[in-house]
């Protein structure tokens, strides 16, 4: 089984490996069902969707309707203002059929303009918590991807007191010296205050190149197995953070059986000849490519 931490100040022991429910946005019930399986085969206990990822939640409300009290479930808004958040929340908990979601997390929230709109007068913050107040969700987070979501991330948190973030960690990434100095500044408020740390991209190769495929996720993932468990380890060597897992269903075994896994220490080289011989790229690279 996968070790299990406290999500921040949830009070919630949430597994280290949570499931990345994007990968539902595209597959039938069915295969929603199948996959589903495979995480509760792992003892998996927290779910991450989003109103963005096409079906995902309606593919959950079949599994949520007998095992909701078994999993911390949370969804994300990517909507800006408190009329869309408002409604974007209210949508999430009638297509998951659920009176309440354990988290609610404003996405993306990285755009210096569309920060200042989320959490300004009339913003998507004020819907959270009036959600919160109303008991239609029980704690507030906030998600970003790009080269700048570590700085947010601080600035969200120097703003309101979020339960959680969200954001790329891998060995590709901390590699440029800037993205590891924000990460690095983040993480360390993170564990002085008790927030969640949630990282995504774990087993990311690089971006698609020309007309590859098939295209299961936005990016191309690593698919060699032992490249793919040297990526899992990159992450659970730093205490106290989350593994999101890939939108590419087809790796979830994999990745749930390498968390599950004993863990190998990943020296530098090894990582340094994994990118050599998969051919491997940041997500995000500033001033290039900071957006999906």
């Amino acid at each position: 089984m996968i070790e299990k931490l406290p999500f921040g100040r949830t009070g919630h022991e949430s597994t280290r490996t949570i499931f990345g429910a994007a990968a539902l946005g595209r597959v039938s019930q069915e295969k929603a069902d199948a996959v589903l399986e495979t995480m509760l085969a792992f003892g998996v206990n927290h779910i991450d969707t989003a109103a963005s990822y096409g079906d995902s939640e309606l593919r959950l409300a079949p599994f949520l309707q007998h095992r909701r009290d078994t999993v911390f479930l949370a969804s994300k808004t990517g909507d800006r203002t408190y009329k869309g958040a408002k409604a974007s929340i209210e949508r999430s908990l009638e297509r998951l059929e659920v009176d309440q979601l354990d988290l609610i997390q404003l996405h993306n929230l990285v755009d210096a303009d569309e920060w200042e709109t989320a959490h300004g007068p009339g913003g998507a913050l004020e819907a959270a918590v009036e959600a919160r107040e109303r008991g239609l969700v029980r704690f507030i987070g906030v998600t970003g991807h790009g080269t700048r979501v570590a700085e947010m991330h601080l600035k969200s948190l120097e703003r309101f007191p979020f339960d959680s973030v969200l954001l790329p960690y891998n060995f590709t990434m901390m590699n440029q010296p800037e993205y590891a100095a924000d990460f690095e500044a983040l993480y360390s408020v993170c564990q002085e205050r008790g927030v969640a740390m949630q990282t995504i991209k774990s087993i990311a190769r690089r971006r698609w190149q020309g007309d590859d495929g098939p295209r299961y996720s936005w990016y191309e993932p690593l698919r060699e197995p032992d490249a793919l468990k040297r990526g899992v380890d990159f992450v659970f060597a730093r205490p106290g953070v989350f593994l999101n897992t890939s939108s590419d269903a087809t790796l979830l075994r994999h990745t749930l059986e390498a968390a599950a896994g004993e863990r190998q220490p990943t020296s530098d080289d090894s990582l340094r000849t994994d990118i050599a011989q998969h051919d491997m790229a940041p997500l995000f690279v500033r001033g290039v490519s900071d957006v999906i």
